[in-house]
């Protein structure tokens, strides 16, 4: 379901929040903003917000980019599958959970996200992921050249994936806001 923008009271907030029965994942490419309207929605529904890849660098003990250099990108994936998996069977309700961008390209964590958890694909033009990932210096898959082209090619193969989400919310170039609004219409509807 594609998602349109409608504006919510605290009080349609509050009551859509207590119809929440299972986390909330948010699922997308590097820099649609996963993380920080994760943190936003999470904070206006009155729920925990984990981030899986601060999970991943903690049990770890090492950041992404490390583990991409030292032990390449299917451990990472594995490991990724693993946390995201344990932060869905430590949820009892409402708790928003930001993924990886290729989290949800592995056939295992898609099936579990999708089976046990309220999906969102967030989605943006590939402009604004490359304005919004030139701000960090922590994507491994951008490292080895030009982003655009890259972003553009990865945007393009897992878009298969990402359209399995049952929610579908684009995030423009514009105030989080906004795609905040999108996401809890979606959300508002898949209920």
């Amino acid at each position: 379901m594609d998602v349109q923008q409608t504006h919510f009271s605290a009080q349609e907030i509050a009551g859509l929040a207590r119809r929440i029965d299972r986390p909330i994942v948010l699922v997308g490419m590097m820099g649609v903003g996963k993380s920080s309207v994760g943190k936003r929605l999470a904070s206006l529904l009155n729920c925990p917000f984990v981030d899986a890849d601060e999970e991943i660098e903690r049990s770890a003990q090492m950041g992404i980019p490390e583990i991409f250099e030292m032990y390449g990108e299917d451990y990472f994936r594995d490991g990724e599958r693993r946390v995201i998996a344990r932060l869905i069977d430590e949820t009892d309700g409402c708790r928003v959970i930001a993924t990886g961008g290729g989290a949800f390209c592995n056939a295992e964590t898609r099936a579990l996200i999708l089976d046990r958890a309220l999906t969102i694909w967030l989605d943006s033009e590939v402009d604004t992921l490359v304005e919004r990932t030139a701000r960090k210096d922590n994507r491994p898959l951008l490292k080895d050249g030009e982003p655009r082209e890259i972003l553009a090619r990865l945007r393009e193969e897992r878009r298969p994936h990402y359209s399995q989400a049952p929610i579908h919310v684009l995030s423009g170039p514009g105030p989080h806001v906004q795609t905040i609004n999108k996401v809890l219409q979606g959300i508002s509807q898949w209920l």
